[in-house]
C-alpha cells in the first residue's frame, strides 16, 4: 500500500528501546481506551468510525451542489474559525499551487477565507473583492454566534443580499451547523440555506472528513473520494495493529510522550514543502487544544525549512534544548523544475546542474536533520511518498488517532477545550455585551 511511515532511527541517541517499550501498556489501553470510548470526552469520539460510516449520499450531495456553485461563483468564501476552517485550508493549500489566485483551471472557483480574525483592513479588501466577483458562500459554526465568523457572515450576508437579492443570494449560501438547534441553524431554516449537519460527537479539530472539510476541499476542485479513502486505509492500519512497527499512528504517540518525560515540552512540525505550511496549522489546532490543558502538555510550534533555517535555524541548533523535531519528509514532487547551466557561474553553483531541486532539497533535509541532531535536538519524520488526496487522507487520520491516544496517554480529555472561553468572556465585558457588565 502506498502509505505514509514514521522514521525514528535519528533517536537512538535520545530515548532507547527500552523506554518505547515500556510505554508500549500504556499505549494499548489509551488505544483500548479510545476505541471502546469508555475515556474522558467519550461523546465526542464520532470521528474515529467516520471514514467508514460517512453516509455516500452526503459525498454525493456535496459534488452535486459543487456543481451548481461552482457554475456561478468564481469565489467560494468559507466562514469558519479553528476547526471550522483549518482541516479544509490545510487540504486545499496543500493541493493547489502556490500562485493559485492568480489562475485558475478546470471551472473551479478561488476558496478564500473570512471569519478567523477580526482585522478591518482584512474585511475591507474582502468586501472589495466581493463586489467585483460573483461568489457564493459556505458558514460553517455549530452555534452561530462565535463572535469572529457571526460578524463575518453578517456582512457577507448583507453584501449578497444587496448584491444577488435576497432570494439568489439564498440560493448561493451553505450552511454546515448543527442538526436541531443554534443561531445559524434557525437563520438557514428561515432563509431556505441549502443545510449540511456538523455530528454532534465531533469536535471542531476531528471535523475534516465531515462536510466542514469536505465541501470546500470539493469546491476546489480536488477528489474528497481519494482523501476519505486514504483516511479509511490509516484507519485501518491503525485500529488493526498492536505493535509499534506497523502502527505508526501508536509510535507517534509513544514517541511524543517519551521524549516529553523525557523533559522535550515543545514539538516542531517541520516541511520542506511550503505547500504544507497551514496543514501546520491545523495540527497546532489538533494538538495545542487537545492537550494543552490541566499544567501538561507539548507546546505545538511549526516551521517552514529552508525559509525558517535562515531565521529559526540558529535558535534550533544553539539555544535551549527544550524541543524535538518532527519532519513531514515529502520523497516525490508533483513537478519538475530544472536548473540551467551558466558559463560564467558567478554564482558558484553550476556543480548543482545536473541535480533536481528535489535532490538537493532532500539533502538539505538530511543535512539538517544530521546538524540538529548534533546539536541536542531529537528528530523523527513522517514519510510521505508525495502530496495528494488520498496521502493527505491518511495524514488527517494518522495525526487525529495519534492525538487521542497521546492525549489518553497524557492524562487529559483530549476532547473538550474549556480554556479556550477565557478569553472570550474577558472581550464581551469589554464590548459591554449584555450579561457580561459584572463578570
Amino acid at each position: 500500500m502506498n502509505t505514509i511511515s514514521l522514521d525514528t532511527q535519528h533517536l537512538a541517541r535520545f530515548m532507547g528501546d527500552s523506554q518505547l517499550e515500556a510505554l508500549l501498556p500504556e499505549v494499548l489501553n489509551a488505544k483500548k481506551t479510545l476505541l471502546e470510548g469508555n475515556g474522558k470526552g467519550a461523546d465526542f469520539l464520532g470521528w474515529v468510525p467516520l471514514p467508514e460510516d460517512l453516509s455516500p449520499q452526503i459525498v454525493a450531495d456535496i459534488k452535486a451542489d459543487v456543481q451548481r456553485l461552482s457554475s456561478k461563483a468564481k469565489v467560494f468564501v468559507v466562514i469558519g474559525i479553528g476547526g471550522s476552517y483549518l482541516g479544509a485550508r490545510a487540504v486545499i493549500e496543500a493541493l493547489q499551487s502556490e500562485f493559485a489566485p492568480l489562475h485558475r483551471e478546470g471551472g473551479f472557483p478561488l476558496v478564500v477565507y473570512a471569519g478567523h480574525t477580526l482585522s478591518e483592513d482584512y474585511y475591507y479588501e474582502l468586501m472589495n473583492l466581493l463586489e467585483k466577483e460573483d461568489y457564493a458562500v459556505a458558514v460553517i459554526s455549530k452555534s452561530g454566534t462565535t463572535t469572529e465568523p457571526a460578524v463575518a457572515f453578517r456582512m457577507v450576508k448583507a453584501h449578497m443580499e444587496k448584491k444577488y437579492g435576497r432570494s439568489e443570494a439564498a440560493s448561493r449560501i451553505v450552511a454546515i451547523t448543527d442538526a436541531r438547534k443554534g443561531a445559524l441553524h434557525d437563520i438557514a431554516v428561515q432563509e431556505g440555506y441549502r443545510m449540511y449537519v456538523i455530528p454532534d460527537n465531533v469536535g471542531g479539530r476531528f471535523s475534516v472528513l465531515t462536510p466542514v472539510g469536505l465541501l470546500p476541499i470539493a469546491m476546489a476542485g480536488f477528489d474528497i473520494d481519494n482523501l476519505l479513502q486514504g483516511a479509511r486505509d490509516m484507519r485501518k492500519l491503525c485500529v488493526q495493529n498492536d505493535d509499534f512497527d506497523n502502527n505508526p499512528a501508536l509510535l507517534y504517540a509513544a514517541v511524543r510522550n517519551v521524549l516529553y518525560r523525557n523533559g522535550r515540552k515543545v514539538e516542531m512540525l517541520v516541511n520542506f514543502e511550503p505547500r504544507l505550511r497551514y496543514f501546520s496549522e491545523w495540527w497546532k489546532q489538533l494538538y495545542g487544544e487537545s492537550e494543552g490543558k490541566d499544567g501538561k502538555g507539548i507546546l505545538p510550534h511549526s516551521l517552514c525549512f529552508t525559509t525558517d533555517l535562515h531565521s529559526m535555524g540558529q535558535y534550533v541548533q544553539d539555544g535551549e534544548r527544550l524541543m524535538f523535531e518532527t519532519v513531514m519528509s515529502v520523497a516525490k514532487p508533483q513537478h519538475g523544475a530544472a536548473i540551467p547551466w551558466d558559463e560564467r557561474n558567478l554564482d558558484g553553483i553550476n556543480y548543482l546542474q545536473s541535480k533536481s531541486l528535489t535532490e538537493i532539497n532532500h539533502n538539505a533535509e538530511l543535512g539538517t536533520i544530521l546538524a540538529h541532531c548534533d546539536g541536542g535536538v531529537p528528530v523523527m519524520r513522517i514519510e510521505l511518498p508525495e502530496i495528494n488526496e488520498y496521502i493527505l487522507g491518511q495524514l488527517i487520520y494518522f495525526f487525529e488517532f495519534a492525538c487521542g491516544v497521546s492525549g489518553y496517554v497524557l492524562g487529559v480529555n483530549p476532547f473538550d477545550q474549556p480554556g479556550v472561553e477565557a478569553y472570550k468572556k474577558n472581550m464581551f465585558r469589554l464590548l459591554g455585551k449584555p450579561g457580561y457588565a459584572d463578570k
